[in-house]
């Protein structure tokens, strides 16, 4: 079995890169909320898991996985995962999918494990769920709440309606798609975004180890150094492979797709956080400063692997996926 991406699939993710690096520098990303959403909308990012009847490209999680994962090496802002992966699902079969697919719609979700709204400020329609039933609901109709977060430009916020006065009228339609599926693609979406701000980081501390000198000499040289990075990328590249499984997983509609997506959601957690911690050990104090443009990543690291169901929850959900158990086992 060929477990290769195709050409397509590697242009895809080629062309958003080329996109990113063009319009979304580390200063645009410090100042700017959605940053390269028109050229993002004119490759058709927005469009990929949209039906073709609606104007979109109707490909699968699998063919944008990649993208996602450049997405996350830029720390891309906004609520792209959420109008792209999720929204098509949720808003199946609604008319609305066209503007979707160009880019002229943004929709933030709280759907799942969410808590809070992600980007709800800038969102033109919010899928809220509430009692396990997917709420459609505009700004206007909606009381938001913002919410301390690590990640000044990922902003969370609490979103209440009335959802007993308000369904049928204007502003407020109760959607009829399930919202399982929607879960499990959004949460590989992320998933990708973490292996891709990931090796970025290891990227940036590798790089960093080749120039900074400490007694003389590159402290890339030291084995304390080489070790640190070299845990990193091992995690890494266990983490990406189970991440590209999942959305083959979540694609197929596999048994196996809810064990698939928490093991790679919590290997991607562990990997971008390990990631994290170890570009701060690497550059020491500067890490933490404004000037350096690191901790925007590490916000976004932070705050990606606590969004749609943290470490612990997904590892908590692997295990009960292989024994049957929900609680911890113990041997005699």
């Amino acid at each position: 079995m060929n477990f290769a991406f195709t050409d397509d699939q590697l242009a895809l993710a080629a062309t958003v890169r080329e996109v990113l690096a063009a319009h979304c520098p580390a200063r645009a990303a410090r100042t700017e909320r959605t940053p390269a959403w028109s050229r993002l909308a004119e490759i058709g990012l927005f469009g990929l898991l949209v039906p073709e009847e609606h104007d979109g490209l109707g490909l699968g999680l699998l063919d944008a996985v990649l993208a996602f994962e450049e997405t996350g090496r830029v720390a891309l802002p906004g609520p792209v995962a959420e109008t792209a992966v999720a929204a098509p699902v949720l808003l199946a079969g609604d008319p609305v999918l066209g503007k979707l697919a160009a880019g002229s719609l943004r929709v933030s979700v709280r759907i799942g494990d969410q808590v809070y709204s992600p980007d709800a400020d800038l969102a033109d329609l919010l899928v809220v769920e509430r009692d396990g039933v997917p709420y459609a609901v505009t700004p206007g109709r909606a009381r938001l709440t913002p919410q301390p977060g690590v990640d000044r430009s990922r902003r969370l916020f609490a979103v209440d309606f009335d959802a007993e006065s308000g369904v049928g009228s204007d502003g407020v339609t109760r959607l009829t798609a399930p919202v399982a599926p929607a879960v499990r693609a959004v949460t590989v979406a992320v998933a990708a975004q973490l292996v891709g701000a990931a090796r970025h980081l290891l990227e940036t501390s590798v790089g960093h180890a080749l120039t900074r000198r400490q007694f003389g000499v590159r402290i890339g040289s030291f084995q304390a150094v080489k070790h640190l990075l070299a845990d990193v990328a091992v995690a890494v590249e266990f983490a990406a492979p189970l991440v590209y499984a999942a959305a083959f997983a979540v694609d197929r509609e596999l048994p196996t797709a809810g064990r698939d997506v928490a093991a790679a959601k919590a290997a991607a957690g562990e990997a971008a956080e390990l990631a994290a911690r170890t570009a701060l050990q690497v550059h020491g104090a500067i890490g933490y400063t404004e000037e350096l443009d690191l901790h925007l990543w590490l916000a976004r690291v932070w705050s990606l692997s606590a969004a749609y169901g943290g470490i612990a929850l997904h590892r908590s959900r692997l295990r009960a996926e292989i024994l049957g158990s929900a609680g911890p086992v113990r041997w005699p």
